[in-house]
């Protein structure tokens, strides 16, 4: 073996060492007291390994009610995510109009824009049309497109040759058929990557069940770990629980799809 090699695997394992520490932490702590985990020195792992923090974590709040709000956002939030990103990206990549470029570097240009910018006008707005304490602010925006998601299926579209569109409609078919018929059955690794990464942004996401949510029983799971501190306590180990039983949907979605994750983040890269 190569010294380059060696030396490449060797920052290769440190590097996921690294990366995966606050994981190792993570489930650590899960199976501490409080105490165990403040105190010095450091003790790396725990006297005893039980569920009793998982246990007293679950109960402290209805927390299969918030995993199934959270999956309803973030399942809803992929399927609009997919369908109206690759729809737009679909005009962006395969139809000449006037002013095409124009309008992709306006809709690129958003992304520049801080969500603290908008966050109060938007809030007016849903208050305005009735949809505060709903899910609608969480879920219709991502059927309207987000600016990387059609960015990322439109490199990855000028992947795929034209010679299929100019077949097509040489034999009859419309735009829109092309698009369902040819286009997405070739896109699943950009689709698949989409998901994804819209998976993990509406799981994740905190300030907006935060901002449009008043009702206890309508909190998504990174809105209900907020019950683990409070303005003078915190249970460190029950938040630790709630939070690992808190990430495994997102591992196991990454899993499921990582091949054609990287495949889609790989090949929406090669042409632009």
């Amino acid at each position: 073996m190569k010294k380059v090699n060696i030396i490449s695997i060797i920052l290769l394992v440190l590097m996921s060492a690294l990366m995966l520490f606050p994981f190792f932490w993570l489930i650590r702590g899960s199976f501490m007291t409080d105490r165990e985990i403040m105190t010095l020195p450091m003790q790396w792992l725990p006297s005893n390994i039980n569920l009793d923090n998982y246990r007293a974590a679950l109960d402290r709040a209805p927390f299969a009610r918030y995993f199934l709000n959270s999956g309803f956002v973030a399942v809803t939030s992929v399927i609009g995510a997919v369908l109206s990103s690759s729809f737009v990206a679909f005009g962006f990549a395969r139809l000449k109009f006037p002013g095409r470029d124009v309008w992709f570097g306006l809709l690129l240009s958003t992304l520049m824009i801080p969500f603290t910018v908008v966050m109060i006008p938007q809030f007016i707005g849903w208050q305005a049309v009735g949809a505060f304490n709903t899910f609608w602010p969480l879920i219709l925006p991502s059927f309207f497109g987000h600016a990387f998601n059609v960015f990322l299926m439109r490199q990855f579209y000028f992947g795929i040759p034209k010679e299929y569109d100019e077949a097509a409609l040489v034999d009859g078919a419309n735009y829109f058929t092309i698009y369902v018929k040819i286009i997405l059955p070739m896109s699943k690794p950009a689709l698949c990557a989409v998901g994804v990464f819209t998976f993990m942004a509406a799981w994740n996401d905190f300030i907006g069940p935060l901002l449009y949510l008043a009702d206890p029983y309508m909190r998504t799971v990174s809105l209900g770990l907020q019950i683990f501190v409070g303005q003078f306590t915190a249970s460190i180990n029950q938040l630790m629980a709630a939070s690992t039983v808190a990430v495994l949907p997102m591992i196991i979605v990454f899993f499921v799809a990582q091949r054609y994750f990287i495949e889609g983040i790989t090949f929406s890269g090669l042409k632009g």
